[in-house]
């Protein structure tokens, strides 16, 4: 009985440490893009994949954030997360706004994420709503929010968010499609960009709908409340 009690603790222990192992393994990467500039994401080798494979390009530069207008880091905070700053991965009144906005009105889906959870879901993750995608999001953003600074955080948003069909990042947004570097975005450009990340698939900043420049014209008011001391805070 004894012999037998020791070696269900002994594989109970080895579970655990298997466990263990496998809950911390995912703040290697994260860890390591810290410092290192990702080459790809999840969400460009699936649009890769949906459109003929490996070979099939899309457009894609990496650019620093001090060589990106101030105006598109403005912009995006202003359009995706207004508390970008003092939360820590997850804004819980915006969650809760959008179940509750979901419940009601079944036919116009809205979400809660934070830029940090869209960094874990594009950099790492499969497209979906499944539960499973959604606790896999939530975990990396812990450790995201946990290894990384703001300004990294915003640094790779911007680089590895969807812009259009197939571009990816600021920098190739802005030089070919409006024809300027990312350091020379202007207020309403860098609103016009961030009109789009909430279905970049739909809509084309190269083609404005109403519904793009009615919610460019809110994103650049609300820009006005986010100055250079809230940057310079990140």
């Amino acid at each position: 009985m004894t012999g037998r009690f020791v070696a269900t603790a002994i594989r109970f222990r080895r579970w655990l440490a298997v466990l263990a192992a496998a809950a911390v393994l995912p703040a290697i990467p994260i860890g390591v893009l810290r410092w290192v500039r990702p080459r790809t994401s999840a969400m460009m080798l699936e649009r890769r994949w949906r459109r003929g494979g490996a070979g099939v390009p899309v457009t894609y530069e990496w650019v620093d954030l001090e060589l990106i207008s101030r105006e598109m880091w403005r912009a995006a905070i202003a359009a995706e997360d207004a508390y970008f700053r003092h939360h820590t991965g997850f804004d819980w009144v915006s969650i809760r706004s959008a179940l509750s906005h979901n419940r009601s009105d079944g036919s116009s889906m809205r979400g809660g994420s934070t830029i940090s959870q869209q960094v874990a879901k594009n950099l790492f993750l499969w497209p979906g709503r499944s539960w499973l995608r959604k606790l896999g999001e939530a975990y990396l953003t812990m450790w995201i929010e946990l290894l990384w600074t703001k300004r990294r955080i915003l640094e790779v948003y911007l680089n590895i968010a969807q812009f259009d069909d197939d571009v990816f990042g600021v920098d190739a947004a802005a030089r070919h499609g409006l024809g300027t570097s990312p350091r020379e975005l202007t207020r309403q450009q860098a609103a016009l960009l961030a009109s789009v990340l909430p279905s970049p698939s739909r809509l084309s900043f190269r083609d404005p709908t109403h519904e793009m420049r009615f919610r460019q014209l809110r994103i650049a008011k609300a820009m006005n409340r986010i100055d250079d001391s809230y940057l310079e805070q990140l």
